[in-house]
């Protein structure tokens, strides 16, 4: 059986990919900071009839990311796919004029330092076994410069080293991926606090249309990058 590991792991967008891979005989282990989160999505998952364990980690701690890796892998062998889409935070949404070091370093660890040390730790088995998936969503700022989502500039960061991951990778049967996001998640937090937004008509997506993709782009591998409502995407002031 395989194993799909999701990291940044929760109700909205995790929990339908863990659901989505779920239906075709993955397992999945989730890793997300909040035990009694991770604790409630394995039992919803149970219930469905996919099998589940939840790994705490914060993302920001490489250490801690790279430890439920070990445990994971202790549980359920190795990944099969990983995927990775952790809530962005706050200081994503400050405007360029706002972001300083201090700022910019927890997205950096989370969304460059973080991934790129994962992909090192699951990359060689993958390679071992001539298959496996790396997947990323991320919001629509990674390809569209934003001015209230200056953050954005590690994204774009993230969006660089996946498609030259999937350059590489493409040839050995490993696919590595991008689904970027240019809208509100159905039940996400950001959804739950529209106001966070600025107001004004934000799009809405759901959850379950994210995993759909996610497994699309998994399966079919024929292009290293989906975007969903790109059309918000390139606003002067988004």
């Amino acid at each position: 059986m395989k194993t799909i590991v999701i990291f940044g792991a929760g109700p909205a967008l995790g929990l339908a990919v863990a659901r989505r891979f779920g239906r075709e005989g993955f397992r999945a282990a989730l890793v997300a900071r909040d035990r009694g989160r991770l604790d409630s999505m394995v039992g919803e998952l149970a219930g469905e009839g996919v099998e589940a364990a939840g790994f705490q980690a914060d993302l920001t701690d490489r250490a801690a990311a790279l430890g439920a890796v070990d445990a994971i892998e202790a549980r359920f062998g190795p990944a099969d796919v990983l995927e990775y889409s952790p809530t962005p935070g706050e200081n994503l949404r400050n405007r360029p004029s706002q972001l300083d070091v201090a700022t910019a370093a927890p997205l950096i660890d989370k969304f460059v330092l973080t991934p790129v040390a994962l992909v090192g730790r699951v990359l060689p088995g993958m390679m071992e076994r001539g298959a496996g998936g790396l997947l990323f969503a991320m919001g629509a700022a990674a390809k569209y410069p934003m001015p209230r989502l200056a953050g954005g500039m590690v994204l774009a960061g993230l969006r660089n080293y996946v498609h030259t991951l999937h350059a590489e990778l493409e040839p050995q049967n490993i696919y590595a991926g991008t689904l970027l996001i240019g809208a509100v998640i159905e039940g996400s937090t950001a959804h739950r606090n529209a106001s966070a937004w600025g107001g004004g008509q934000v799009a809405v997506v759901a959850a379950d249309d994210l995993a759909e993709r996610c497994w699309n782009m998994y399966l079919k591998r024929d292009r290293v990058e989906e975007e969903v409502a790109p059309g918000l995407a390139p606003s002067s002031d988004s």
